[in-house]
């Protein structure tokens, strides 16, 4: 059985329980550290508004730990921590650590937070302000996988703040990696990341 299709099951027998029961049982799932069981304890939380905002700093730093690639980082992000940042039920300060941790993965997680604050299907809104300071805050970095995700958190935001992302981009040219810039310079200029690509390029 498809791996949502599985969550679908227990979204439907879990949605009338109490936010900290569903939350205590997505933690119990990541005691099997795989991709798979970090998916269906992100996105069980994720799919039950009252478990989702109840959570706490505590609790995101435990459904944080072990992440250690591209997919768990960005489920964390996108699915935990970004919303309740989003929400304000995390602090800054927390963000800003990640963004400054010597872990490229915490690095990303911290540039993939920002994601859910401008994504609209996420439920995002718009947030220059935290957006842009925690590109800053990694602006200088070269690990492809931060590199890959500044220009990812810019993207989103251009779609709620276009000029806000140009002036960016146009005052930190000599800090930005080169891909970061060409990713821009095409998203500003055609809408798309890379246009001489199909649709099947998804990487972010």
């Amino acid at each position: 059985m498809e791996i949502r299709t599985i969550r679908r099951e227990y979204s439907k027998q879990l949605a009338k329980s109490p936010a900290r029961f569903v939350v205590k049982v997505a933690l119990h799932l990541l005691s099997e550290n795989t991709i798979a069981h970090r998916f269906m304890s992100y996105e069980l939380v994720n799919k039950h508004p009252p478990a989702l905002a109840s959570l706490s700093e505590k609790d995101i730093k435990q459904f944080g730990k072990g992440i250690n690639s591209w997919g768990s980082v960005d489920m964390f992000g996108c699915y935990l921590a970004g919303p309740a940042w989003r929400e304000h039920q995390l602090p800054e300060r927390l963000i800003h650590s990640w963004a400054r941790s010597k872990d490229r993965w915490w690095r990303r997680a911290a540039l993939v937070s920002t994601v859910p604050l401008n994504n609209k299907a996420r439920g995002g809104n718009g947030d220059t302000r935290r957006t842009l300071e925690v590109c800053t805050l990694l602006i200088d970095d070269r690990d492809d996988m931060v590199v890959k995700a500044v220009s990812w958190a810019l993207r989103e935001l251009a779609k709620r703040d276009l000029d806000a992302v140009r002036e960016f981009l146009n005052m930190n040219r000599g800090h930005l990696a080169a891909r970061v810039i060409r990713e821009l310079d095409n998203k500003l200029s055609t809408g798309l990341k890379n246009p001489r690509f199909t649709k099947a390029s998804t990487s972010h």
